[in-house]
């Protein structure tokens, strides 16, 4: 992944957050407003997933060919525990 994918979709996300705020101040129907958030909330997840690709393709990656991946998987982990709550 490019670090350029990343942030042009984490900028559709912000201008989705935009849309949604207006939709609040504008009084748009509830559900239209609930199915905007979950939008977003599904392009946080690609993002999430894209930028934990990286991570596995350059730092885990790195610490299991230097012999030491507890860490790395350990860190992971926690990550992933913490993001699914």
């Amino acid at each position: 992944m490019k670090h350029a994918d990343t942030l042009d979709r984490l900028k559709k996300i912000q201008g989705q957050i935009g849309g949604i705020i207006r939709m609040v101040e504008d009084g748009s129907y509830c559900i239209d407003i609930v199915n905007q958030i979950s939008a977003v909330r599904g392009g946080l997840d690609k993002v999430t997933l894209m930028v934990l690709e990286k991570h596995l393709k350059s730092c885990v990656s790195s610490a299991i060919k230097e012999d030491h991946p507890d860490a790395a998987i350990e860190e992971l982990m926690g990550t992933i525990q913490r993001y699914i709550k």
